[in-house]
């Protein structure tokens, strides 16, 4: 069950020719694929790009309608794979997953996809996730791209832009026999704009007409001596031909080229940004008319040298908007102007942050450094000194409106620190996430058996090495969990170790790599080791998308597949599958047993629970629809008797539970603020869980909620209403009796 549904959005892929298409970033690419005449695409879920996934699946029967191949792929190296298709057949293909961590793990099946090359247009669509709102390393895809020879688009952030470069990229891609990413940014997913739409292209050729039709190529398999001949292909013939098309169709874009004797060279992503910028500076309109010349670089790479001459005769200097670390951008661009002996002087990372994401402010800071250098602006006034005539097509306002805006800002020094004025919000679990109690388990049982060494896994656990859990020491990739920990083992025939490690990973991870890299390497080398498998019956960290292991009846998919069948199927001997992890007793029974067992082999601990996120998604819309139509609905809900909390807070420490909150004591003699339950609590009980496996207090109730009760609900209410009002009356004369 994905987190979002596009089935009423996919309808609009069925516009034809001169209708307006009106939508998402992610519902363009879909379309634009559509109109490209794609015959086949696969991909792997991963933000910012997990829509594209979900738009995707949900538009199967227009996919079908055409004959194009969909699937979801075990993992992004599984995707890239299946671009295999294009080498020796005249099939368009298309895969997508995030990047970095997706084009990582894929790294392998592009390499050899780029050395032999391809005959049909070969698309990799990567969402780039750059910035602190990234969930990954901040690297780039720009280094895959060089590594491996493939071209990368980097289209301005619109939607008719972005359309055209799924187009030019196939197009790219045919004539140079190359394969080509296309790189869409966060900001570009989620845009939403509107474009005129072309009719849909079913594929001109099918998969089926290439399974009719077979077709070998010894030259295009790598393997010695083609392999020999591929990179010397790439540079004498791919090469030139991406570069001549590159040229011929225009690609890139030039704008306002003799409007000043300095000019700008940027990634196409950053074009909104850039504009941004340079109307708080006065030298851009709302519309984009600029009084600095602009190079935009749809094309990241390679780069085009004819086109930096153009662009480079005759001014004094240029700057290269480039976001991440290293350079590579402004490296090339120092390497031609040398070659080309132009004297134009180059600027970049020297007036721009080396890391971190580029926004509005960012290029602004660096773009007036570089101006206030040439003169264009004048020192710390943000007053525009020299204009050329050729820039009259900025209205004049623009300098007064930069004037006011310097006028009406407060100055930088004048306001704190933001981390000294905003308390930072670190991401957490859910409120009812199942994988809560594990962690909670892992503490309660590290009190009796001391500190572990606990590898993380990429995905939602890896929130366990934040506060109040602090568990986890390192994360080295989608279903590594396992794998990260297998150094850790005592070699055969050594002496046992105190402690075992303790691994984790998801089933999303789990299937991702997990079995393999992480499960079957520890039976292969008589690991001694624990694993757990948080099974929450998705891959809840990129979506909520169905999985081999999910429960829920997936039409499309195999589903139902127990991750305890392919762990014992590896060979793995003492395996625990526990039903649901909110019970702490058990899960910590479990884990303690796991972590003292004398008998040999890897042990592996499945905690099964479903995401409470998507649980919630599935159940709120049945009650709400249950309580309108006046039916009888009872909901649980946890709360904390304010009299006799003592304020110690242990059950927020150990559950780290959102709904979990403090107020001020009731009682005036006490100053401590007693924990209260707010209205966010989903009822799993985890909290009063916690309070009675950690020994703490009987501050917690279970209250149920009860909507359009029935005369019998009334009546044990007023019963018990009743009861409990003459045995506090009871208790209040006893008090008043000994009050002196």
């Amino acid at each position: 069950m994905a987190e979002r549904s596009f089935v009423a959005e996919v309808e609009k892929l069925r516009l034809s020719e001169g209708e307006v298409f009106r939508g998402e970033g992610i519902l363009a690419v879909t379309k634009a694929l559509l109109e490209s005449g794609v015959a086949y695409i696969a991909g792997y879920q991963g933000a910012p790009i997990s829509h594209l996934m979900d738009v995707l699946a949900d538009a199967q029967d227009i996919l079908a309608g055409y004959g194009i191949r969909f699937e979801n792929s075990a993992s992004e190296a599984t995707a890239a794979a299946t671009l295999s298709a294009s080498v020796n057949y005249p099939l368009r293909g298309a895969v997508t997953f995030k990047a970095t961590v997706g084009t990582n793990v894929a790294s392998d099946a592009l390499a050899n996809l780029a050395s032999g090359g391809v005959t049909g247009g070969a698309l990799v669509i990567v969402g780039e996730d750059y910035g602190e709102g990234s969930s990954i390393m901040q690297e780039r895809s720009h280094a895959f791209a060089m590594k491996s020879q493939m071209w990368l688009l980097d289209p301005r952030p619109n939607l008719p832009c972005i359309v055209q470069a799924v187009k030019d990229g196939f197009d790219l891609s045919e004539a140079s026999h190359t394969p080509v990413m296309l790189q869409v940014r966060i900001r570009s997913c989620h845009l939403h704009g509107q474009f005129v739409a072309s009719d849909n292209r079913a594929p001109a050729f099918t998969v089926k007409d290439a399974l009719e039709n077979p077709v070998r190529d010894v030259d295009r398999i790598v393997l010695p001596p083609a392999s020999f001949l591929h990179e010397r292909e790439k540079v004498q013939q791919r090469w030139p031909a991406a570069v001549r098309f590159i040229q011929e169709r225009g690609l890139n874009e030039f704008f306002f080229e003799d409007a000043a004797d300095v000019g700008i060279a940027l990634q196409g992503g950053l074009y909104n940004a850039l504009i941004r910028a340079l109307q708080r500076l006065g030298l851009a309109n709302v519309h984009g008319d600029s009084r600095i010349p602009l190079y935009v670089m749809n094309v990241a790479y390679p780069l085009v040298d004819a086109e930096f001459e153009r662009f480079c005769q005759g001014r004094r200097a240029l700057l290269i908007l480039e976001e991440g670390q290293p350079n590579f951008i402004e490296q090339n661009v120092a390497d031609i102007l040398r070659r080309l002996g132009l004297p134009t002087a180059l600027h970049g990372k020297d007036v721009l942050p080396l890391a971190g994401e580029y926004n509005t402010a960012t290029v602004c800071g660096g773009v007036r450094a570089f101006l206030e250098q040439y003169g264009v602006l004048q020192p710390e006034s943000g007053q525009v000194q020299h204009v050329p005539a050729q820039a009259a097509t900025v209205e004049p306002a623009m300098a007064r409106l930069a004037t006011v805006e310097s006028a009406v800002d407060v100055p930088d020094e004048v306001l704190p620190p933001l981390e000294q004025t905003v308390l930072p919000r670190p991401p957490g679990l859910c409120t009812g996430c199942p994988e809560r109690p594990v962690f909670t388990a892992i503490k309660l049982v590290e009190r009796e058996l001391g500190t572990h060494h606990i590898s993380a896994d990429i995905g939602c656990q890896l929130f366990s090495i934040l506060p109040p859990f602090n568990l986890g020491s390192t994360t080295m990739g989608y279903g590594l969990g396992a794998a990260s920990a297998s150094a850790f083992n005592v070699a055969p025939g050594g002496t046992p170790a105190a402690r075992r490690a303790i691994s984790i990973m998801g089933d999303g991870g789990f299937w991702h790599n997990g079995l393999t890299s992480g499960v079957a390497n520890a039976v292969f080398n008589q690991s001694d080791n624990l694993t757990i498998i948080v099974d929450n019956d998705y891959t809840a960290a990129t979506g909520g998308q169905d999985i081999l292991s999910s429960h829920a009846h997936n039409p499309t998919r195999s589903t139902g597949h127990a991750i305890e069948s392919a762990v014992r199927g590896v060979g793995v001997k003492w395996v625990r599958t526990l039903q649901r992890t909110y019970d702490l007793k058990a899960m910590t029974g479990a884990l303690r047993e796991a972590l003292t067992t004398s008998k040999p082999g890897p042990k592996v601990l499945i905690a099964q629970s479903e995401c409470m996120l998507n649980k919630q998604r599935r159940e709120k819309p049945l009650v709400r629809k249950a309580v309108a139509a006046g039916r009888r609905v009872v909901r649980e809900r946890f709360g904390v008797d304010p009299d006799t909390c003592t304020g110690d807070h242990s059950c927020i420490r150990l559950s780290g539970c959102p709904s979990l909150t403090i107020k001020d004591n009731p009682d005036p003699l006490r100053q401590d603020p007693v924990t209260a339950v707010m209205d966010s609590c989903v009822g799993c009980g985890h909290c009063g869980e916690v309070a009675h496996a950690a020994v703490l207090c009987p501050s917690f109730f279970r209250a149920s909620i009860i909507s359009n009760p029935t005369r019998w609900d009334r009546l044990r209410h007023r019963l018990r209403t009743t009861v409990i009002a003459w045995l506090q009356r009871g208790e209040a004369r006893r008090r008043a009796k000994y009050a002196f």
